[in-house]
């Protein structure tokens, strides 16, 4: 667990270069309880130890004491939340994206195939290599890629993230993702008050929830579906605090992308990127916590 909050902090590629920097980087041994004698461990330490953790959601238990701590030092509100998604390129090259019935033309000598002329859908085709990756694309006019989808709610007092979640990009909705994530908060017996998010949440079934929740919906005002958000809400303050606050959240993800190493996941399957998930956002939790509270670093 140590080594993973270490890989996602110096952004280092995989597991085996990790291994391979043990061998000569004393930091590393130091914060692993290692000696200076002691010979670095196995890459395949990872593989052996990671199909366990993720079976018992030993990272999300350490993601949420790493919350508690915040919580100790009185850094989260718990009362006014954030949430948001974002799409993790997994680890299968579209030349695996083939039809499930075995159909369609074999790869050439060098793996490539001729796809023009060729529609590709999830309902038919899946990836060989990952089979639990799911073709979509970012937005109108992108290019379609393998990819999961990542979750993440936030307390806006801080711009701390308080609970994240990675799911598949297709057949799960963003909403959907929101309120497990919400029904998680409230098992930990927190109620709260608010929750924004973009226009992407302005759905009937997402805002009706929360209002039966006691919950306001700050969603993004979208004319075209308009429902459940009065006049009163859309002129207060505090649904303009949120739709400034929520944006913050893009800072997790911004950093999970270019430094924890969740642009492109190195792993295959939901569950085991979740538990990546759940360590690259205790790594940002732990980093932040040190910037706000520089005693506890």
């Amino acid at each position: 667990m140590k080594a993973q909050l270490l890989i996602a902090l110096y952004s280092l590629r995989s597991d085996r270069l990790f291994c391979e920097t043990l061998d000569y980087n004393i930091l590393f041994r130091w914060f692993l309880d290692m000696s200076l004698e002691e010979p670095a461990f196995d890459a395949s330490t990872f593989s052996k130890n990671r199909e366990r953790l993720a079976g018992e959601q030993v990272a999300l238990q350490f993601f949420d004491a790493v919350v508690r701590e915040a919580r100790r030092l009185e850094l989260l509100s718990d009362e006014h939340f954030s949430v948001d998604g974002t799409l993790i390129e997994a680890w299968a090259s579209m030349k695996s994206y083939r039809e499930k019935d075995g159909g369609g033309s074999g790869p050439d000598a060098g793996g490539d195939r001729n796809f023009k002329g060729e529609r590709r859908r999830n309902d038919t085709h899946a990836s060989t290599t990952d089979p639990e990756a799911k073709l979509r694309r970012r937005g109108p006019g992108k290019e379609s890629k393998l990819c999961f989808a990542g979750h993440a709610l936030m307390d806006n007092r801080h711009g701390l993230i308080t609970d994240v979640s990675l799911t598949a990009s297709v057949g799960v909705t963003e909403p959907e993702a929101a309120l497990a994530l919400l029904e998680r908060q409230r098992r930990k017996r927190l109620r709260p008050k608010s929750v924004g998010a973009d226009k992407g949440y302005h759905t009937r079934q997402f805002v009706a929830r929360l209002l039966a929740k006691r919950t306001a919906a700050h969603v993004a005002y979208v004319e075209a579906r308009n429902v459940g958000l009065g006049r009163g809400v859309l002129e207060s303050p505090a649904y303009r605090a949120s739709q400034i606050l929520r944006k913050r959240i893009e800072q997790f993800f911004g950093w999970g992308k270019t430094v924890g190493g969740l642009r492109k996941t190195r792993l295959h399957g939901v569950r085991r990127n979740a538990q990546l998930m759940a360590l690259t956002g205790a790594a940002y939790h732990l980093l932040r916590i040190s910037r706000l509270c520089p005693a506890t670093g």
